[in-house]
């Protein structure tokens, strides 16, 4: 599994600032297009990663900051991603198909 956290991480931390991506997005870049799941352990196991792993940038697929519990503030992950110009209504990116980074497409 430490592999496949790893291989998530090396994708994660190509999305460009500004941008978004999602777990099933980052699961089918990866070979596993039923993995959103384990992409999701893998972001909440990324706080323990050596390297920065910008895991704010990973919503659901409908935008949502599904992962924002696994911050120590709650309120970080919309921070991160207000400082790098995402618009926010909530819990949910307003342009979120604009904002989206496809890995199949990117990578």
């Amino acid at each position: 599994m430490s592999d496949f956290f790893n291989q998530v991480y090396e994708v994660v931390k190509q999305i460009p600032p500004g941008r978004v991506t999602s777990y099933g997005a980052i699961a089918a870049c990866l070979g596993s297009p039923g993995g959103a799941r384990m992409v999701g352990w893998a972001m909440n196991a990324s706080h323990s990663h050596p390297e920065f792993v910008p895991a704010h940038r990973v919503v659901n697929r409908n935008g949502l900051l599904t992962g924002k519990h696994h911050f120590d503030n709650p309120n970080a992950m919309q921070e991160l991603l207000e400082a790098e110009g995402l618009k926010l209504d909530g819990d949910k990116i307003l342009d979120f198909k604009e904002k989206f980074w496809d890995p199949m497409k990117e990578l």
